[in-house]
Order: structure tokens, then sequence, then C-alpha cells
């Protein structure tokens, strides 16, 4: 038979009020927390974790939203997460929403269901209100790589305009005026990377070319047919900015496919893994967004949120990016 609280007051001699109050994170006598947790380890007592969730409103559970967990830089944030809460004794719930809006708006609803304390999303959703019934219970909610336009909420978030900017740049002082770009459509992180690469060209008082700009799914697909695309423009680009993970690949499928060499025949710059620039030869020049920081950050302010029950304004961490150099551009002479 599992042993209970009252076997442990009967081991220890303390009284069930001192007993419940430890097992439920308050603080105790170091001598009564030394007993307590002698008397666990002895009795091999299990916390019952849904009793101690209806007793305290709290269930140690954190619900996480993403678009899809095949995306790289999605899943190295939410396994950090993980890891982090993890110390902190929270369990998670990741709920895979496949860029679909309506699963997203379901996955929400789906873990108040569960009654989680907090949520960490990546959104697809251009507008908030889907995260209103969360407000509503009181139960915190913060957003990475992503803002809202029509509420502010906490968040976690990367300079992608001037991740891109940086990007592009490099590309200009090598000589390229030709500059094309693969990237996302109408997701918040895409289209702030592509304002980034068109300041960059603009700042330069260079022409922007439609026919250099492909939109498309954030997917391996979209890099793959897009680079096809530039490549068989009659006056193709000189250089292109790989604006994710994704794209980057599919990019580089498609060139080695045609057997185009780079940075020989076309210049690239990729975004978002360190290990695949190292594993492609020649080595990669590559946008590195700092993931570990990122995941870190929104833990802690998901965690400060639920240690204070006061209403604090909206905080809003935002990270640099890092330029990984690599031998993937070429000098253009004039």
């Amino acid at each position: 038979m599992a042993a209970t609280i009252r076997d442990i007051r009967k081991m220890t001699g303390l009284s069930l009020a001192t007993i419940s109050k430890y097992l439920n994170g308050g603080n105790v006598k170091p001598e009564n927390k030394a007993a307590i947790e002698h008397a666990i380890e002895i009795l091999h007592y299990e916390v019952n974790e849904v009793a101690r969730g209806l007793a305290t409103n709290r269930t140690k559970t954190i619900g996480v939203l993403i678009h899809s967990l095949e995306n790289i830089f999605a899943s190295s944030i939410i396994s950090a997460i993980e890891d982090i809460l993890r110390e902190q004794d929270y369990g998670t719930i990741v709920c895979d929403c496949r860029g679909d809006e309506k699963l997203e708006e379901e996955s929400v609803r789906f873990l108040l269901g569960k009654r989680v304390d907090g949520i960490i999303t990546i959104p697809t959703l251009r507008s908030s209100s889907y995260l209103e019934p969360a407000t509503k219970r009181g139960i915190p909610v913060v957003l990475i790589d992503r803002e809202f336009d029509d509420k502010e909420w906490d968040s976690v978030v990367v300079d992608n305009e001037q991740a891109a900017n940086k990007a592009v740049r490099v590309l200009l002082e090598a000589g390229h005026k030709k500059i094309g770009i693969i990237c996302g459509d109408k997701e918040y992180t895409a289209k702030r990377r592509l304002q980034g690469y068109m300041n960059a060209l603009e700042e330069s008082d260079l022409p922007i070319y439609p026919k250099y700009i492909k939109r498309g799914k954030l997917e391996v697909s979209h890099g793959y047919h897009a680079m096809l695309e530039l490549l068989e423009l009659e006056e193709r680009p000189t250089a292109v900015f790989l604006s994710n993970y994704e794209i980057t690949l599919g990019a580089i499928i498609a060139l080695n496919e045609k057997g185009i060499h780079f940075p020989k025949e076309i210049s690239i710059i990729g975004f978002d893994n360190m290990m695949l620039s190292q594993v492609v030869k020649p080595q990669l020049c590559m946008v590195v967004q700092p993931m570990e920081e990122i995941a870190r950050s929104a833990a802690q302010m998901l965690l400060q949120r639920l240690e204070s029950n006061n209403v604090e304004e909206v905080k809003k961490v935002t990270f640099q990016t890092n330029l990984l150099q690599g031998a993937s551009v070429a000098q253009i002479k004039e």
C-alpha cells in the first residue's frame, strides 16, 4: 500500500499542517524539513499532484504552443524551455499546431481544460483574441518570436529587421547589388526580415526588384522551389539571403541538384543553425539566434508572473542575433 501523509506524521511526530505546508512548497524549520525528507525517502512517499493541484489551485504544468515541431528554431527553443522548467519542478504539455490557426485556438482551450498554470507560445495567428480566455482566468502568457498589433503581451523576441539588415549588408559590402531573398509570407518574423532586407537596399540607394523576392511557407520545399526559380531568371541574383533554417536547407538542396557551386557561382547567407554551417562545404555564412538565452528569458518571465500576484507592466525582451562568418560569400569585382 502506498504511503500517506499520515504515515509521515507517525514517523516524524510533526503535525499534518506542518507536513502539508512543506509538501505544498511552504517554508518550515530546517530540522522539520530534514525529518520530512528523511521520512519521504524511507517510506517511498509520492506526492499526489492532482490532489495538490486542487488544494493549491496549481498543477505545476505549463502549456507550450508551437507552429511546428519540425521547425528547428521552435523545437530547439521548446527543448531548452522544458529543461529550465523541469529544474523548477514544472512539467510541460506541448501542442504542435502545425501552422493551423483553428488548431491553435483549439489548443488553447485544451490547455485551459488541463488547468495549466501558464502558457508559452510561438503564435501563428495574427490576432491575439484567442488568448483572451487565458487572461480572463488569470493565466499568464508569454510570446516567443512574435508580437501582436492588437494588444501588448509579455514577449521575448529578436531584432529580426536588424538581423536581416546586417546579413544583406555583408553581401553589399562584398560588392553584390543583385540580391535575392527567400522568406516567409504573412508571419511576424517573415515581415520583419523582409523589411530589414529592403531597408538595407534602400539605404544603399539600390532598387528593390520584386522578381528577387520569393515569399512562401517556412518550409524546405519553399526554399527548394524558390531557389530554382531564382536560378532560372535570365538575370539571376549574384547573392541570396535565406531567411530561416528550413528555407536554407531547401535552397542548398536545389543548388546541389543543379550543380551550382557557392560562392563561385552564387553567394548565400543562411539562418538559424550553426551545425548546418559546419556540415556544408564551404562553410556557410549564417545568422544565428541566441536560442538558449531566448528560452531562459521566456521561462523566467513566466515563472516571475506565477510568483507575483501583482499586475505589472507588460514586459518585452529583445535579443540581437550574431553573424557567423563563413566562406559562402564571394567578393564581386567592379
